[in-house]
């Protein structure tokens, strides 16, 4: 297979690194390891049946990754039938749409006043994620055990509201008093985020809980896992409902 790669020109071999890793002898040995944009490029250059359902799914998204540069409206439309098919509410999904969003509109006034993107977002991100719920957003995922899943796909719906409010109000602080560069707009984060969290302390003070949770998506709506399970068929299936005339 190595080998195979080299000759097509494909570097993806040379790029992947070796780990050491328990063998089937008990000993640790270098074993080569891939990502994942690695590993679906390694699948390309697999000449076996088995694997042509997998590189017609990776077609077949290439293909809607056109369209959606096309139509934009496109993406949106995936994202919702996405996070249906994940067991999450109709109503939740509009509403995390809606914060992508406000997310968005924020990022465009901070790329406008100078902030770079990249570790510049991600410190004025926690310090509005500090100011309304008193954590940082790496603090956030540990309370709710959260590796790599995205945070804001398992908020509840008030945490997800806050965090709205939070943005939203950032963004029109910023809009008014028109901050230029890292720090300026550090202080306008803050404010921002501390209009969420006056917010969320008077609805606390009402109801005697906290908004602040560490349920997860697994806790407050059905995740179907077996989608992941399926996934190595669902190419085929969609496959051939376009072949029939289906969607």
């Amino acid at each position: 297979m190595k080998k195979r790669l080299k000759d097509e020109g494909n570097e993806t071999v040379t790029n992947c690194n070796a780990l050491k890793m328990i063998a089937a002898d008990g000993k640790k040995r270098l074993t080569d390891v891939a990502n994942t944009e690695q590993l679906l490029r390694i699948i390309q250059s697999i000449p076996s049946p088995k694997a042509e359902p997998f590189k017609v799914w990776l077609a077949m998204v290439g293909r809607e990754r056109i369209e959606e540069t096309v139509d934009p409206e496109q993406a949106i439309d995936r994202a919702l039938e996405t996070y249906l098919k994940k067991g999450y509410s109709e109503e939740w999904v509009h509403q995390r749409l809606l914060a992508i969003r406000i997310r968005n509109e924020l990022t465009d006034e901070w790329k406008k006043r100078g902030v770079e993107k990249g570790k510049e977002y991600a410190i004025l991100t926690d310090e509005i994620s500090r100011a309304w719920s008193g954590m940082t957003t790496r603090q956030y995922k540990k309370l709710k055990g959260l590796k790599k899943e995205n945070l804001r796909d398992n908020m509840s719906d008030l945490e997800l509201v806050l965090t709205m409010l939070a943005e939203a109000s950032t963004t029109d602080i910023a809009k008014v008093t028109n901050p230029q560069g890292f720090s300026e707009n550090q202080d306008v984060a803050r404010r921002g985020g501390k209009v969420a969290g006056i917010a969320r302390q008077a609805l606390e003070a009402e109801t005697g809980k906290s908004v602040v949770t560490s349920q997860n998506a697994s806790n407050f709506r059905q995740l179907v896992t077996d989608i992941v399970e399926d996934a190595a068929v669902l190419p085929d299936v969609r496959w051939n409902r376009r072949r029939d005339g289906g969607m």
